[in-house]
């Protein structure tokens, strides 16, 4: 799978299927699943360090598990976060990190913003890096943010967001991902820009969805310091083990409703 492919799919209309992955074997499983591409997420700081966010996540973690999915799945589309740090503050630093995440395996690198972030995009698509831009709420703002919540609820967010995506667009980005932003807003932009779209919370208009694996098995509860009767999953999450009682079993699950879009449902949307 290679992103002109994916492009040809999100122009015939077939929803691409995106899950998270960390390590080689279960790179493998969603291969064999059919999932079209597999995200290395700086969400491993909490499904996999057990922390309360993913701020503490460095280029020498996202490097390490790119390179143990990419070992797992040689025939499937693979995109990698850059940390937090590696791509704020000067181009030609965004431009190594990326560099090594390409060097070890990834085949695009995704990092979070619009605003002045649409330059670092350009700057690395003119020198030959695909980049996948992460709009609505963006997890390494958190702080800013104040907490995980929904994004674009206004009509000045709403129109901030389009600017953005927009913008991105047109910086030759390969694809725009919106998290958490109404799902009305994420059809408005998936029809208005050139750049497909991959959806978290963000309805079924996308032109496909991501979730976090942990989440789709139903196994994460919370950071690790925290009881799981505290932690409530998000309302985008669906657990596809349970009806399954098979891992293979529930990710191929998901791939099939995301192509024929039963997921997401209106109860997973904003």
């Amino acid at each position: 799978m290679n992103l002109a492919q994916l492009h040809e799919m999100a122009a015939a209309g077939e929803k691409i299927v995106m899950l998270t992955s960390y390590d080689s074997t279960f790179a493998k499983l969603s291969e064999e699943a059919g999932v079209d591409i597999l995200l290395v997420g700086d969400s491993l700081g909490m499904v996999l360090q057990g922390a309360e966010n993913t701020l503490n996540v460095s280029m020498h973690h996202m490097t390490y598990h790119t390179k143990s999915v990419s070992a797992g799945a040689l025939n499937t589309f693979i995109m990698a976060d850059m940390s937090l740090g590696s791509y704020e503050h000067d181009n030609e630093a965004a431009y190594k990190n990326a560099e090594w995440l390409i060097k070890s395996g990834a085949h695009m690198v995704k990092f979070e913003g619009g605003g002045s972030k649409v330059k670092t995009a350009r700057y690395l698509v003119e020198r030959g890096i695909p980049v996948c831009a992460h709009l609505g709420f963006t997890p390494q703002s958190v702080n800013q943010l104040g907490g995980y919540k929904i994004q674009g609820k206004t009509d000045e967010s709403a129109a901030q967001i389009m600017q953005d995506a927009i913008a991105m667009s047109e910086a030759g980005v390969g694809f725009i991902l919106l998290e958490m932003v109404p799902a009305a807003l994420a059809k408005k932009i998936t029809e208005t820009i050139k750049t497909p779209t991959i959806g978290i919370g963000a309805g079924v208009d996308c032109s496909g969805q991501v979730l976090v694996l942990q989440d789709l098995l139903g196994i994460y509860t919370g950071p690790a310091h925290k009881k799981p009767s505290e932690f409530k999953s998000p309302r985008f999450v669906r657990n596809f083990l349970k009806d399954t009682n098979s891992i293979q079993a529930a990710v191929a699950a998901y791939v099939k409703a995301v192509k024929d879009k039963s997921f997401p449902a209106l109860e997973h949307s904003y």
